[in-house]
């Protein structure tokens, strides 16, 4: 399925890459830009349409890239501007796109910009990051606590003031409220885009603007495990009204909206993360805002077709009037052959792992597929001293970070201890199962995780062009089928997907019997005339004209 060139996204596969752990090119441990560059023709091979690249800006890399110090220069570690240059000529000629993270809401405290408006309360940048005087007793403003645990407020002894930081207190938050901040961050943007990237992911789209009156958060009722004991994170413990999603977001989005218009073919992906994500995403990729937008939603460990049925009704909205992307794995959640297959056998394991591919694949809204999904890499079991993510060591052990979905790709039976990944000790550990699973491996073998994942983005390709923006209807069950309908003026699929322990069955819609059976090979079903019949970890998709087409 394909829209037409200016829309390409539309329907699109997109392929993340972790730059610190995709390919080192100098041997120092550390994945690189020149390293992608030579992955280039792998990547092309995947039949995907883009690239997006988590951050190389220039960083003290307190948070992997996410706090940045320099948004118009590469980081030394990840090579030179001219580097990403070459980078971008290799990808075009390839027809790749090359999509780049872009921080909005926040920066590090090593910027230039946050080093001056901390050093004095006149000072031109003093207003460019949001300063609260203390309460009366010395303590924080308002209640608003940190994503990664502990306040969002962060005492500064030059200006005896305190500064917003929703993430590490290494990372400021921008005060986006001033002109000068949003000229400065769309003038970023266009320095990135008159050097011919093809597009934005936005990190935490909905953090760029706080409340003004900065006042307290509501209390959440607590959501107790299974042990009977609260959230670890007390950042759970809120009603997020007032610290992010606010109303300038959706004013300044369109702003990026008509700065990326002036560049035809450009795209805009936002991150959304928030109490109402639905609403928030329907609202951000409407309105000449966001091209598309991607949530926590199919990031959690629930994957039971009851849970998808009311996850992609709850999104109706934005499935219907905006634009989604579907993501199940990234570089912040633990992978999903681990965390979308607890109690499943091995062999099940490996048979669902296309099959979550495909429910993406046919779901209305683009796709992003994380490097190493394509080879059913596992989450990495990462021991406390080899740990980096400052989110997992300020947690421990009830929350072991984000580590063990960053470890580098294994690309070489027999490369050591990186796997092929580098030349030297990589920054993180290249596991054994891992090992096992490398590139090389998986190559030749016809039916391998690779291959498959391959395979079927070659047949989501042969799909009908109409069927790209089809409407989209799920149809409840009532059992651990999966099934939807995605409608065009001329005509309907009909997909169905067993993420049961079981055989299922299915009757049939009266206007699908009979219907072209056009499933990818490697899916079992059986389907008479009116009956669906599909083992665990089956498939099955139908194809059909209407009469009046």
């Amino acid at each position: 399925m394909s829209g037409n060139s200016t829309e390409w996204w539309r329907n699109s596969v997109i392929y993340q890459i972790y730059p610190r752990s995709f390919c080192d090119a100098n041997g120092d441990g550390i994945g690189d830009l020149p390293g992608i560059t030579q992955k280039l023709d792998y990547v092309k091979s995947l039949g995907v349409d883009a690239i997006w690249i988590s951050p190389f800006f220039k960083s003290p890399m307190v948070d992997f890239g996410y706090d940045v110090a320099d948004y118009r220069d590469v980081d030394p570690i990840f090579g030179k501007l001219e580097d990403f240059d070459q980078l971008i000529e290799a990808a075009h000629e390839r027809g790749l796109k090359i999509i780049i993270d872009q921080i909005l809401s926040h920066t590090s405290d090593q910027h230039p910009w946050f080093k001056e408006s901390r050093s004095s309360h006149d000072n031109p940048k003093s207003d460019w990051y949001v300063w609260q005087d203390p309460r009366d007793d010395g303590t924080p403003p308002n209640n608003w606590v940190s994503v990664f645990g502990g306040g969002s407020w962060r005492w500064c002894t030059r200006r005896r003031q305190f500064y917003l930081a929703n993430f590490l207190r290494e990372q400021p938050d921008l005060n986006v409220h001033n002109p000068e901040v949003q000229e400065q961050l769309l003038a970023d943007m266009k320095f990135w885009l008159d050097r011919g990237v093809d597009g934005f992911r936005l990190d935490a789209v909905n953090f760029i603007f706080h409340q003004q009156a900065l006042a307290d958060n509501p209390a959440r009722p607590l959501r107790i495990d299974e042990k009977g004991l609260p959230p670890v994170n007390h950042y759970d413990y809120q009603w997020h009204q007032h610290d992010k999603s606010q109303p300038e977001n959706l004013v300044f989005l369109q702003r990026v909206r008509k700065l990326m218009d002036q560049y035809p073919g450009t795209v805009t992906v936002g991150e959304v993360g928030d109490d109402n994500t639905h609403k928030i995403m329907a609202d951000y990729t409407t309105e000449n805002r966001l091209n598309m937008a991607y949530s926590f939603d199919l990031l959690t460990e629930d994957c039971s077709a009851e849970f998808l049925r009311e996850t992609l009704e709850k999104n109706r909205e934005v499935i219907e009037r905006g634009w989604p992307c579907w993501s199940i794995s990234n570089h912040d959640v633990p992978r999903s052959i681990s965390r979308w297959n607890k109690g499943f056998s091995d062999e099940l394991t490996h048979a669902r792992a296309p099959l979550f591919l495909l429910m993406q694949l046919t779901l209305r809204g683009s796709v992003c597929i994380y490097q190493g999904e394509e080879l059913g890499l596992p989450e990495a079991d990462i021991a406390f001293e080899d740990l980096v993510d400052p989110y997992g060591i300020n947690l421990w052990p009830e929350f072991k970070g984000r580590d063990g979905c960053r470890t580098p790709m294994p690309w070489l039976q027999g490369g050591g201890e990186s796997a092929g990944f580098s030349a030297s000790k990589p920054w993180l550990p290249v596991s054994e199962d891992h090992q096992r699973r490398a590139v090389s491996i998986q190559e030749d073998s016809q039916h391998s995780m690779l291959n498959q994942f391959r395979a079927l983005i070659e047949w989501h390709h042969t799909l009908p062009p109409s069927l790209a923006t089809a409407q989209q209807a799920v149809i409840n069950t009532d059992n651990e089928l999966l099934v939807f309908i995605r409608r065009a003026a001329g005509e309907e699929l009909l997909v169905a997907l067993n993420l049961g322990k079981h055989s299922e069955q299915y009757t049939l819609p009266e206007e699908f019997t009979g219907a072209q059976n056009i499933t990818p090979s490697l899916f079992k079903n059986q389907c008479n005339n009116s009956t669906l019949t599909l083992d665990p970890a089956g498939a099955c998709v139908l194809h059909r004209k209407k009469p009046d087409s």
